[in-house]
């Protein structure tokens, strides 16, 4: 008689990890890090190409139609692109989410506008792969700014702490509810994780093992 294995299978590595979180947050140095150490592949938003952008941190009300549509059209084509490629290094770790596209558009557009665009979103939405986890990572809004104002981007500087609150409360609204795939929820406001390692490879642990419903992590 064999007796049957105790032993508890260990779950797959994830082969897509999206990492998400509001601007100034930390996305693109932990995707970029996490890449390196999985010897995997990064897909990073392509916002350096947004045209429109500048002007959008300038004049929200009237730039901010065509900076998001331009977003999403260039995260769809990424999306798509890299959903095609018939040889990719996994895990393929992106910085943004396609499901964050609506935040913006329920900030910043008219109602006019955003039913526009909600119509657009959910025909391209339907054609995209969903990740393996998504880790949303989060902070207060001033830590938010210091961290940006840190950093010295031009055309960042028109960014206020009270914008920063209004896209806070939304990617909150939206994550906190969020049910697609594994959700890790990571607050970085009391440390920076990527200056500490001790933390960082707690984090990449969670990434690594997380596979159900919804978890949260905060770091001290």
């Amino acid at each position: 008689m064999t007796k049957s294995s105790s032993v508890k299978k260990q779950a797959p590595a994830p082969k897509y990890i999206a990492i998400d979180g509001p601007i100034g947050v930390g996305k693109t140095t932990l995707v970029k890090r996490l890449a390196e150490e999985l010897k995997g592949t990064t897909m990073l938003e392509p916002e350096d190409n947004n045209p429109f952008l500048g002007e959008f941190y300038q004049d929200r009300k009237h730039n901010a139609f065509k900076t998001q549509l331009f977003f999403l059209l260039s995260r769809y084509q990424q999306q798509i692109e890299f959903k095609n490629k018939e040889r990719v290094h996994f895990p393929l770790v992106c910085d943004y989410t396609l499901a964050k596209d609506p935040i913006f558009a329920k900030i910043n557009l008219n109602s006019a506008e955003e039913a526009l665009y909600q119509k657009v979103y959910a025909l391209l939405d339907d054609q995209l792969p969903k990740p393996d986890i998504v880790v949303y990572l989060r902070a207060k809004p001033d830590v938010l700014l210091k961290r940006i104002r840190t950093r010295g981007h031009e055309f960042e500087k028109p960014i206020t702490e009270q914008y920063l609150a209004d896209l806070m409360d939304a990617y909150n609204g939206c994550f906190l509810n969020y049910n697609e795939t594994p959700l890790l929820v990571v607050d970085t406001t009391h440390t920076d994780f990527l200056l500490h390692n001790d933390q960082y490879e707690i984090l990449k642990k969670d990434i690594l093992s997380h596979r159900q419903g919804t978890k949260q992590l905060i770091l001290r």
